[in-house]
């Protein structure tokens, strides 16, 4: 067994992720107890905010999806990862989010607004990363939404091949 490998082993022992749908392994950390109504549906109760660990490894993406809620990524540990946002526009943002005292042209956070796809790759396949999600208001899988890569390829037609390569790892894409 590689260090690495021995490395994410260990990290998803210790902190306890299980296999994410989209992609790597989480473990949700933080659940607000203060509550908020969402303006679409006001006798629906969300938590203000949440947050999870998450971590990318063994060549696994986050697949494309969006939320209802802004997310912010942070940081943690491992190499450079890449988080590709397409907003509604059509316009492509890669944030590479990394240790920035190793990696200067990294950052240590970045943000993904509500309602723009997105997908996450760290740049060196054989490499891991660690890092963080808070979402706020909290999320809730009933607002999680996994692209329908075909559509996301006609909507998108100068991205097509992007999102293809970082469609779900299970179907027929």
């Amino acid at each position: 067994m590689s260090t690495n490998a021995h490395s994410q082993n260990d990290l998803i022992r210790r902190f306890g992720l299980l296999p994410h749908p989209e992609g790597g392994y989480y473990r949700e950390t933080y659940r607000a107890t203060q509550t908020i109504h969402r303006q679409e549906n006001a006798n629906e109760r969300r938590s203000a905010s949440t947050a999870i660990y998450y971590m990318l490894c063994d060549g696994a993406h986050s697949a494309w999806h969006r939320l209802k809620s802004d997310e912010i990524w942070h940081f943690y540990a491992g190499e450079p990862l890449n988080v590709h946002v397409l907003d509604g526009q059509g316009k492509l943002t890669t944030h590479r989010l990394g240790n920035t005292l190793t990696h200067p042209d990294t950052v240590f956070q970045a943000v993904v607004l509500a309602g723009d796809w997105f997908a996450a790759e760290c740049e060196d396949p054989e490499s891991f990363a660690v890092v963080g999600c808070t979402v706020a208001p909290g999320f809730e899988f009933s607002e999680f939404e996994v692209a329908d890569v075909g559509q996301l390829q006609v909507q998108y037609p100068a991205h097509r091949e992007l999102i293809a390569r970082l469609g779900p790892a299970t179907g027929g894409e």
